[in-house]
Parts: structure tokens; C-alpha cells; sequence
């Protein structure tokens, strides 16, 4: 089997978790034995495809989708979206035309296909959940020094990686952490300036940005050895491949109701309402008191790997083809 992957053309530019789903789900499948081909403009590939997989309903994606169903191919969806408060920041009607023109929707829980089921009036039977998964390396405790040592922390820390951008919400993040008596790390790609420059108006000497940090990394790893919890209290997740990855480590996680989080991790974290400055605090301070949950660790082994988002997607493609 042949599957083509396609995101939407500017993804990689600021790559996040949508990104490294795609690439990490390749990986999976080709330790199947499929083939995966990244979609080339510059080159004929349709011809040489059994099965279609397009990640994200970002605008200006239809053509290339209507595209792949005349030529007569299967195409499948991953949303890897949320309609929550902020839905009408989204072009509804081409993701709509979208999910109905695709042979099935691949949402990363039940909980976001029911949603879009809903929203959308299609049959639940379109969607087929896959979870998102942790890369291997994550469920070996890193060195906690190599971060410590890298940026110069000798004192515990929450730690906050994402793209800073609107839907990661770290302005409300820096405000409900001023007074905090525990550092807060901000790490992640500088995704919308203007949104970055606001932030900054909001700084204190309790938060630190420290940049982007290399994906799957040693550094990366000894990030979550090395904090006191970890912090995604954004506007939604789906659950947020960061949290999936803290929690690998057993990191007491705090993270925002907003989304199918509650699915993947339980009664785990402590939840908070990610447009409330004192709900974030009050998520603050209370996983400052959390320990250390080798049982939310034993959680994402059984549940959330990349071979079991593989295995998922296998079983998908071939009842396309």
C-alpha cells in the first residue's frame, strides 16, 4: 500500500504539534511496511497512490482535496481541530465543504468527532478516531542538569512549551502567574509577533521565554525531568502533544478544559478555564503541590504511542481501498 501525505502549504514554516502528528504518523506507517509519499508539486504522484491523507482544514486546502476526488482516489481528513469559543475565527463553510467532500474524518478523539459531527450534520460513522501519540524517547526519563545547566535554573519550575501565538494563550498565562512563588519557562516558536509584543507588555521577572528547543531532543527530554509540572492552559487542545509528552514522564500537568483533553488523561491533571486569568493561577498553584504520577505515565504507554496511531490508521486505509 501507497498513501500520499498533504498539509496546507504554509505549515512547515512554523511547524507545531499538527506537524509533527504528520511526521511522526509517517514514521509509524513505514515501520508497517506502507509507503508514505510528502506530497511534491513538482512531481506526478497521484498515479503511484492507493490512498490520500490531507492534515488540517486551514483555508485554501479544497483545491488540492477536490483535486484527489477527481482523480478517483480516497481521501482522508485529520481536522486536528476544536470549535470552541474562537470558532468563528475559522473559514466554516470550506471546512464544512471539506469534511463532506472527504471519505472519512480522522479526529484525534471522540470527543472532537462527535463536535464536528454535530456541527456539521454528517453521520457519526464518518469519523474514525486516531489517537495522538508520544515519540519513544519521551518515556525515558531525561538528565534534568542538561536543561538546568543549559539555561542557568537553579530553582523548581512550571514549564509552558507551545507556539507563541493567540490559541496558546500565554498572555493570560504571564498575567495569572505574577506573585507566583515558582518560576515559569516559556518555550516554543514565535508563531504571530504582534500577539508576542503584547505578551511582552505583560512580563515580570517570573517568567522567562527561552526560545524554541529542538523536537525530541536531549534537551527536550531533560525540559520535563527537570520541571515541577507542566502548564498548556490554551484557548483548546486536541489534547496537545506536549502534554502527551509531559505526561509520559509522569509530570504533574495543568490544562485547559477546552477540548478533549478530559479523554486522554482522565481525572490526571488539574483543569482550568483558559479564559479566566484566576482559574490559570488557581491551576498554577495548585500543581505547584502535585507530585510525580507514574501511573498517568503507565496511562500514555498503553494508550497514546505512534504505533498505535499507525496500527489505527492502517486499519483505515484499507477499509478505503
Amino acid at each position: 500500500m501507497k498513501v500520499l501525505f498533504n498539509t496546507y502549504p504554509v505549515a512547515f514554516d512554523c511547524p507545531g504539534g499538527g506537524e509533527v502528528q504528520l511526521m511522526e504518523c509517517k514514521a509509524a506507517l513505514e515501520r508497517r511496511g506502507i509507503e508514505v509519499l510528502l506530497y511534491d508539486p513538482w512531481q506526478p504522484q497521484f498515479d503511484q497512490v492507493d490512498v490520500v491523507h490531507f492534515f488540517s482544514v486551514q483555508g485554501g486546502s479544497i483545491p488540492f482535496c477536490r483535486h484527489v476526488k477527481n482523480r478517483g482516489l480516497p481521501l482522508a481528513i485529520s481536522p486536528i481541530l476544536w470549535l470552541g469559543e474562537n470558532k468563528y475565527d475559522y473559514a466554516l463553510k470550506e471546512i464544512g465543504a471539506l469534511l463532506e467532500l472527504c471519505d472519512v474524518v480522522l479526529p484525534n478523539s471522540r470527543a472532537e468527532g462527535k463536535l464536528l459531527a454535530n456541527w456539521y450534520k454528517l453521520p457519526e460513522s464518518k469519523f474514525a478516531p486516531v489517537v495522538n501519540g508520544v515519540d519513544d524517547r519521551f518515556f525515558a526519563k531525561g538528565d534534568p542538569l542538561i536543561f538546568c545547566e543549559r539555561f542557568g535554573i537553579e530553582t523548581p519550575f512550571l514549564l509552558n512549551i507551545a507556539n507563541i501565538e493567540p490559541r496558546k494563550n500565554q498572555k493570560r498565562l504571564i498575567q495569572a502567574s505574577r506573585d507566583l512563588e515558582m518560576l515559569v519557562i516559556l518555550a516554543g516558536r514565535i508563531r504571530d509577533e504582534a500577539y508576542w509584543k503584547e505578551c511582552q507588555e505583560y512580563m515580570h521577572p517570573g517568567v522567562r521565554y527561552i526560545g524554541p528547543l529542538e523536537y525530541a531532543s536531549d534537551l527536550h527530554s531533560s525540559a520535563y525531568a527537570a520541571c515541577k509540572g507542566f502548564i498548556l492552559a490554551t484557548r483548546l487542545e486536541t489534547p496537545g502533544l506536549a502534554a502527551l509528552e509531559a505526561a509520559a514522564q509522569g509530570v504533574p500537568l495543568c490544562i485547559t478544559s477546552e477540548g478533549c483533553a478530559e479523554e486522554y488523561f482522565g481525572e490526571h491533571p488539574h483543569y482550568v478555564d483558559p479564559q479566566s486569568v484566576e482559574s490559570i493561577r488557581a491551576g498554577l498553584k495548585a500543581v505547584c503541590g502535585m507530585e510525580r504520577s507514574p501511573e498517568l505515565a503507565r496511562l500514555v504507554k498503553r494508550r497514546y504511542t505512534w504505533d498505535e496511531a499507525g496500527r489505527q490508521l492502517h486499519e483505515v486505509y484499507t477499509r478505503l481501498v
